[in-house]
């Protein structure tokens, strides 16, 4: 009511509207109906008929929940009926999604069809159940076909795997319950102030938020976003990434099932292995900030030490890999799959640990190898690598002594420069070449000091991400805070177009820009 534009969050008869505006609602017995023009039932709570031991009444409670209960009963256990159990296209703060299997009543989210017409439309946001691991799912039902077009991934003790949703706001929190009951998610505002919803459209399913003394809703996050959101767009036993081209990779140990595809950038074939799993010498690969595989297939123990997975799956000749149930407090559980892996992606940042069953001879260093390896060393190849490597240790010590000299033969300009705990006496010059002195004067930064003003490069310091790598922010000795650019290792750029940003940055000067300090 404090948006200036309406917002509905329900209707009761989206599907059998009045033929005009002329409508009653009214108790009846222990229902509420809704009466057309001439008296007829156009909508009712369809309660069979109770004790009449006290008056009913109607009420729309300040959490947006609209029900019937006694007089003289306000407990949310004696409701007699209650709109948040019959979800439209949104879902509240305190409403639940999900089964109740006491009532055996799905709560689920379909959206309108359209943008001033309630009725319901081809879009279904709902539970699965069926699955070995619940999960929810965006379906489009257009022309009673059923086709998926996003999943939740399954629940991790935090978040769904596959669902952008900020941890540690101080705001909201979300709750997934599953026991004997009810199988449920829900989420809560702590700060009464501002208001957010979960909201399914033709196409898309959003996250609104709504904080003061903002007059409009904020789209916090919308599914799908990108096109590794689309399901199946990478076929099996491959995953989708934003950062590569083509988006579609194999999993380490695999190959594009048809390679004449693949090169087309079709990728909704997927891969094979390239060598069998043994049942006998097999390990993992583990792929790290994963939206985890279809859970049709997936089994889980949650009461499992997270440290038995891996031998767990190793025992069954049908698994295909694992993952851990629930990942705070060190890890509890494990779920299985004993099927093919499909509808994976890759996130940025986020996501989940999958561990990926392979043969040996697919890993880099399998322990088989590695104890064969080791019987095979003989006394001359240790004698051959001592004195490569100090042949390298001496040619480096030689290279660090000769660019040392041409920089102490730099003049020395300007003060000492304090750069976290590191005083340079001097500005030294950058080389790009061997030979080559560029006319830049800037001082340099010892690794270990960038390491310490970011943390370690903390997730929690990422700021961005562009084509070189991730920007970190960091803070020094004396509180001056910085920006830190590092050169990722999977970057297309390599060090020359690095370094070539470096100078121009180093020259421009503009009150747009920053300041480029080493």
């Amino acid at each position: 009511k404090k948006v200036p534009w309406k917002t509905y969050a329900w209707v009761a008869n989206r599907d059998n509207p009045l033929s005009s505006s002329i409508g009653t609602l009214k108790i009846s017995g222990n229902n509420l109906v809704l009466l057309g023009q001439s008296n007829n039932t156009v909508w009712s709570t369809n309660l069979t008929r109770g004790n009449a031991r006290s008056q009913v009444i109607a009420e729309l409670l300040p959490n947006g929940n609209f029900v019937i209960r006694h007089s003289n009963n306000k407990d949310s256990s004696g409701f007699l009926w209650q709109s948040f159990d019959f979800p439209t296209d949104t879902l509240l703060p305190e409403m639940k999604l999900g089964y109740d299997l006491k009532t055996r009543r799905n709560r689920f989210l379909t959206s309108w069809k359209g943008s001033d017409d309630p009725s319901s439309g081809n879009f279904v946001y709902k539970l699965d159940i069926r699955r070995g691991l619940p999960e929810f799912i965006l379906i489009n039902q257009f022309l009673n076909q059923r086709v998926e077009t996003q999943r939740s991934g399954p629940w991790n003790g935090m978040e769904f795997s596959g669902i952008p949703e900020v941890q540690g706001l101080n705001y909201m929190v979300y709750n997934y319950t599953e026991n004997s009951e009810e199988i449920a998610y829900s989420f809560y505002m702590t700060n009464q102030s501002i208001y957010s919803r979960l909201t399914v459209s033709e196409l898309t399913l959003d996250r609104l938020t709504w904080i003061p003394p903002s007059r409009d809703w904020s789209l916090f996050w919308t599914l799908p976003t990108d096109v590794c959101d689309p399901l199946y767009l990478c076929g099996s036993y491959s995953y989708c990434d934003l950062i590569t081209s083509p988006n579609c990779n194999c999993i380490r140990g695999f190959v594009p099932k048809n390679p004449q595809q693949w090169d087309l950038r079709d990728g909704t074939q997927g891969c094979v292995r390239t060598t069998q799993m043994s049942c006998g010498r097999d390990g993992f690969l583990r792929l790290n900030n994963m939206n985890l595989p279809d859970t049709k297939t997936a089994t889980v123990d949650r009461t499992m030490d997270v440290k038995k997975c891996e031998e767990r799956c190793l025992s069954d000749c049908n698994c295909t890999s694992f993952a851990i149930a629930d990942v705070r407090n060190g890890g509890l559980g494990c779920v299985f799959w004993t099927g093919e892996l499909v509808a994976i992606r890759k996130f940025a940042v986020g996501g989940q640990d999958l561990y990926v069953r392979l043969n040996a001879a697919d890993l880099d260093i399998s322990s088989g190898e590695k104890r064969d390896r080791t019987g095979k060393i003989i006394s001359w190849s240790i004698g051959v690598s001592v004195m490569l490597i100090l042949s390298v240790i001496v040619f480096c010590f030689w290279r660090r002594r000769q660019k040392q000299a041409k920089a102490d033969a730099t003049p020395i300009v300007g003060n000492q420069v304090l750069m976290n705990e590191v005083v340079l006496p001097r500005k030294k010059r950058i080389f790009s070449g061997e030979d080559e002195v560029e006319n830049l004067e800037l001082p340099l930064m010892e690794f270990e000091a960038v390491v310490t003003a970011t943390e370690h490069f903390s997730d929690f310091n990422k700021v961005g991400k562009g084509g070189f790598g991730v920007v970190y922010k960091g803070r020094l000795v004396d509180g001056q805070e910085i920006a830190v650019k590092r050169l990722s290792e999977m970057s297309a750029q390599g060090t020359d177009e690095f370094m070539n940003e470096v100078r121009l940055i180093a020259k421009l000067q503009h009150n747009n820009l920053v300041r480029l300090l080493g």
